[in-house]
């Protein structure tokens, strides 16, 4: 079953359906452990092909069952296991092929499965920490709505809706609401990002065709600079709201996964706003204790804004190396982690040179705000060859054109991806700007709707005269 299909919107709804008959915590909870099997059995065809995954299962839920019963002293030991185990199933490319398992097996949700479980055992016999049994633990770790890509989500959160007395409410307009967002994220998965997958494949194809002419190809490059990402976020993001408006549906309210990243001015706050679970959890458990960690051994206050950078660096890389078992991903966070870090080292020295007040005064011209953003979404574009291509393909697009014309396209993607930006930003403030008593007109519910079914009408209209399966949800490798 495809994870953006309209199968998979009327399984979720038919699911929800079911969780409303009855308010019952564990009704609620029976009918989301039903749902989430029949969703694993869908996805792997054969039982077999699940033993490993549920092996991953079994050995986390052993380290937190030890942890839990007091056995502190294991927690590195548990960590680690669920680690090493993970970077097995997972096949990373630094371990010797014999090692691995050969007969196919389910990958599918185990990276979103591996933050779940080293939430647990990292906070597991922590003082307010609640006891969690064999069902709980399945349920946040299998619960179909987050299995594939996400959001990542605390077991606290998760525990508060899922097991509450009493279930959030469902009225007429929350329903609507949620309709309206699958609505919003089928229309973003089926039709934007096919669109511009479909652009993007044609640049591609130009661009490495041996006849075309230079400027065809300047052309394509440029194409292929500039689509990737938005199709990237159209893809993920429409993904995100069917699976958060399905499972608000189901009484869980999960994480924002988004918050207009391409409006951020800088790459700093453009991974704020960009897959922002993953985000915050690396900065959870990864920066903040790192960070403390350093500036404990060097308690130099001077040094500290530098930790600060190594921090960032670290953090981003293993951004990079968590998305993929091959080095072109190693190499994506190498570049990540070193966008993060240049850019904390520019605000540091524009800091000390024009003062905090200066650099804040600065930063908050339109003008400014606007070249970081168009200086963000190049370096994104840029970054992200090495996460659609091989080693092989990156190599044979930067050589068909020379370095000259490479730099000249990228300072095209820079200052179109700033204007075309800050024009979309000065557009949406001004439609925003008109409205009425009951806020702005285009937010009105009498507008929503005219939204919602305009793009049901193309989604649908797009599926029938194309007949074309949606893109795959690219998160769903990882």
């Amino acid at each position: 079953m495809d994870t953006a299909s309209i199968q998979f919107v009327l399984f979720g709804l038919i699911a929800a359906a079911l969780s409303s008959i009855h308010r019952s915590s564990a009704w609620r909870s029976v009918v989301l452990m039903s749902a989430s099997i029949v969703f694993l059995a869908m996805v792997a065809h054969h039982p077999i092909v699940l033993i490993p995954l549920i092996g991953f299962l079994l050995l986390a839920y052993i380290g937190l069952a030890l942890l839990q019963s007091g056995m502190s002293r294991l927690r590195v030991w548990s960590i680690l296991a669920v680690l090493l185990a993970y970077i097995w199933l997972k096949k990373y490319s630094f371990i010797p092929e014999e090692v691995f398992l050969h007969s196919p097996y389910l990958t599918l949700g185990l990276s979103y499965i591996f933050f779940r479980v080293l939430h647990l055992l990292i906070e597991a016999g922590e003082p307010g920490q609640p006891r969690i049994g064999p069902g709980a633990y399945l349920l946040y770790t299998i619960n179909f709505t987050t299995f594939v890509s996400g959001p990542i989500q605390r077991f606290d959160e998760f525990a508060a809706d899922q097991f509450a007395a009493e279930p959030i409410a469902l009225g007429p307009r929350v329903i609507g609401l949620q309709v309206e967002r699958i609505i919003r994220g089928f229309f973003k998965v089926n039709v934007v990002a096919l669109l511009f997958r479909t652009m993007q494949t044609g640049a591609l194809d130009q661009l490495m065709h041996p006849n075309a002419p230079a400027l065809m190809r300047l052309w394509a490059a440029f194409q292929l600079a500039m689509v990737y990402p938005i199709f990237l976020y159209a893809n993920f993001s429409g993904y995100i709201d069917i699976v958060i408006a399905l499972a608000r549906l189901m009484h869980v309210q999960l994480p924002e996964n988004f918050d207009r990243p391409f409006s951020a001015p800088s790459v700093l706050i453009f991974w704020n706003r960009w897959h922002i679970t993953l985000s915050n959890w690396l900065k959870t458990y990864v920066y903040n204790p790192l960070l403390m960690a350093l500036m404990r051994r060097i308690p130099s206050l001077a040094l500290q804004p530098f930790l600060g950078v190594f921090c960032f660096f670290v953090t981003f890389f293993l951004i990079g190396v968590w998305h993929g078992r091959t080095s072109e991903f190693v190499f994506f966070g190498l570049l990540t982690g070193g966008g993060m870090s240049i850019n904390k080292l520019w605000q540091i020295a524009m800091a000390r040179a024009l003062g905090r007040k200066g650099y804040k005064d600065l930063a908050n011209k339109s003008f400014y705000a606007a070249f970081g953003r168009g200086l963000n979404y190049a370096w994104f574009s840029f970054t992200l060859f090495w996460f659609w291509g091989g080693w092989k393909q990156i190599g044979d697009v930067f050589r068909a054109l020379g370095a000259v014309q490479w730099l000249a396209t990228w300072l095209a993607v820079w200052v179109c991806a700033t204007v075309g930006l800050a024009l979309w930003e000065r557009l949406r403030a001004a439609l925003l700007s008109i409205t009425n008593s009951e806020g702005p007109v285009l937010l009105n519910r009498y507008a929503r709707v005219i939204y919602a079914t305009a793009q049901c009408y193309v989604s649908i209209a797009v599926a029938l005269l194309l007949n074309h399966a949606a893109p795959d949800i690219v998160y769903k490798a990882f």
